[in-house]
């Protein structure tokens, strides 16, 4: 957070999730540079149960190679049911982590639903991370995984124009990233953008990451993450869209979005502008701000407020790829 700012007063957290998110949370905020190692080492351990999910749901699970811009090798995973079918949708899924934590297999409790839901083929790739590999090394390597789900589309039965590109916190705003590239650049075009809580914005200064100086992902470890993707560009002007997408002063030519964040939470304003710019432009943005959710608040899955937006993204899911509840 910028020094001079003082924190403001801050929305509260839903009572039902504030009081199971005080039974939950085990390690205190905020993750430190110190940290990352252990917590990279803990993302290690939940990916392998993952992977062992997958296996027992009897999902098939492939691996390929995707070669970045910068000739570094990168391992990109297809998962989908054992009877898809050619009409099986694409979602290509980046995965959160503030851009220094995380991999593949984060957040594979997400896509395992659309799997199951929609009989869709997830991609999701292994981007490599900050610090050791700041801009544009994460948004080259998952613009590269689209450009390659292109190339490989017929081998693999895909269609990239009824595709959805997904993402939570980190992964969202590398799904920001990437769009605004392929638009640019005359790339892959997808037929929709699944923006949770995404993260937009280096500069620190929303009203919201004023209110969230500690908390789950609060102002301070935000900080960081966008240090650590930046390196020397941090806090000045330089920074490009690529890297921070609320950068952008062109929303024109995107896909469809649904955007989501929580009142309680850091992403909150950065959101809300986001999508106010894809509207202003003449877009398509589905915005939900949830009352009294932090960030992540979806992992408290028993509560009504996690209920709700699973009901909503699966109404806005169900409508991006044409489901009327058929197997």
């Amino acid at each position: 957070m910028t020094p001079h700012l003082a924190p403001l007063p801050a929305p509260p957290i839903d009572s039902e999730s504030a009081a199971a998110l005080a039974l939950q949370v085990v390690q205190p905020s905020p993750i430190t540079a110190a940290d990352i190692p252990a917590k990279r080492a803990e993302d290690a351990a939940t990916a392998e149960l993952a992977v062992r999910r997958i296996d027992e749901l009897g999902l098939v699970r492939t691996d390929e190679l995707v070669r970045s811009p910068d000739g570094a090798e990168l391992t990109i995973s297809l998962v989908h049911r054992r009877d898809r079918i050619p009409t099986s949708p694409l979602i290509y899924y980046l995965h959160g982590g503030g851009m220094i934590l995380g991999n593949r297999w984060s957040g594979a409790e997400a896509f395992l639903d659309w799997i199951e839901r929609y009989n869709a083929v997830v991609a999701t790739i292994e981007y490599r991370l900050a610090p050791e590999h700041r801009y544009p090394i994460p948004q080259e390597d998952c613009y590269a995984g689209l450009c390659w789900l292109d190339e490989h589309s017929g081998r693999l039965g895909l269609n990239l124009d009824t595709a959805l590109m997904a993402g939570f916190s980190a992964g969202a705003g590398l799904v920001a990233s990437v769009t605004l590239m392929a638009r640019d650049r005359k790339g892959p075009r997808v037929g929709g953008q699944l923006l949770m809580a995404p993260m937009l914005d280096d500069r620190n200064e929303t009203v919201s990451t004023r209110q969230f100086p500690t908390g789950l992902w609060n102002a301070t470890e935000n900080e960081l993450g966008w240090r650590s993707l930046l390196g020397p560009l941090y806090g000045t002007a330089d920074v490009p869209t690529y890297a921070a997408p609320a950068r952008t002063t062109r929303f024109d030519e995107l896909p469809p979005a649904f955007i989501e964040a929580g009142s309680a939470e850091v992403f909150r304003d950065e959101s809300v502008t986001y999508a106010a710019g894809i509207w202003e432009a003449g877009g398509q943005a589905e915005l939900h701000v949830w009352s009294g959710a932090f960030h992540g608040f979806q992992m408290l899955e028993h509560t009504a407020l996690a209920r709700g937006e699973r009901d909503a993204l699966r109404n806005w899911l169900d409508r991006a790829l044409g489901y009327s509840g058929r197997d």
